[in-house]
């Protein structure tokens, strides 16, 4: 059994047991966390696709941690101008762990 869920406006593919690194939520370290945003269960072959969410389903998760991206960095420059531009960027991160998927 497996589900699509929508958070952080992404889409992620998860079963029960799986580890996501998932946009910064605001829940404590150990909580538990529902997303109601489930956009397709499958059900050991009959699937249920939502318009645009799957009705009285929901994936039950643990927050397992919350932790820092990798920094990404940008450069601009405009040659013979004297321009140029650093900037850097690390994303919060929520680590959670899916229990279960209801629905």
């Amino acid at each position: 059994m497996y589900a699509v869920i929508e958070t952080g406006g992404k889409q992620y593919q998860v079963a029960a047991g799986d580890q996501l690194e998932i946009e910064r939520l605001e829940a404590e370290a150990g909580s538990s966390v529902t997303f109601d945003r489930v956009l397709m269960v499958n059900a050991d072959g009959s699937v249920r696709i939502g318009t645009p969410t799957v009705d009285s389903a929901s994936v039950v998760a643990d927050v397992v941690s919350h932790k820092r991206g990798p920094k990404v960095t940008t450069f601009k420059m405009k040659r013979r101008k004297g321009y140029h531009l650093t900037k850097g960027h690390r994303q919060d991160i929520t680590v959670v762990k899916i229990k279960e998927i209801n629905g």
